[in-house]
């Protein structure tokens, strides 16, 4: 068993003990408090306002919008590790529709969501054709086509061609699904 080396407790018995804290203090768990949902990626009711203003945000301003997570993805180009609980969380969700967690504009459909194995959330579609941009990406060295909301410009993820799946286009737009928010259809 490892043990921290500050208070030679076990790791797993420090972690037990902070989850306990959270409890008896009464914070969430979660963003997803309020709908009674756990995870990485925001679940809501109901769809988000949409914010129309985003390139008049700056830096601070988006911190105070975003989690640090959302904000190091959105804002900074960067990506969720693979097959984490935002991807376990996306594979379990049903009927909805995704939105940009920086600005609220809507993303996806699950109408057009697939499980690509690839570790990230994947669509083969957007719900709009205007709500993404796509960027040339040669940031690790290699070619890729980089995915953007087209209403805050916050990055999303990739684009993929090509690869043979079993979908009318035959794309793959591998997302982070920490910069989602997905909203139930209502039952």
């Amino acid at each position: 068993m490892k043990m921290c080396s500050r208070t030679m407790m076990p790791r797993a018995s420090r972690a037990a003990l902070a989850i306990l804290a959270v409890i008896s203090l009464g914070l969430p768990l979660s963003a997803n408090a309020k709908t009674g949902k756990t995870g990485p990626m925001k679940e809501t009711e109901n769809a988000p306002d949409q914010l129309k203003e985003t390139k008049q945000l700056d830096s601070s301003e988006w911190k105070e919008r975003l989690t640090p997570e959302q904000y190091r993805i959105l804002r900074q180009a960067g990506t969720e590790r693979p097959n984490g609980a935002v991807y376990e969380q996306f594979k379990q969700q049903g009927s909805g529709t995704y939105y940009c967690a920086g600005c609220g504009a809507k993303l996806f459909s699950s109408e057009h969501k697939f499980d690509s194995h690839c570790g990230w959330p994947s669509f083969w579609d957007p719900a709009k054709i205007d709500s993404l941009e796509t960027r040339v990406d040669v940031s690790l060295g290699m070619k890729r086509t980089e995915v953007v909301c087209a209403n805050c410009q916050g990055h999303l993820g990739h684009l993929f061609e090509g690869e043979g799946f079993n979908t009318p286009t035959d794309q793959r737009y591998c997302i982070n699904g920490t910069v989602l928010v997905f909203v139930p259809d209502p039952k």
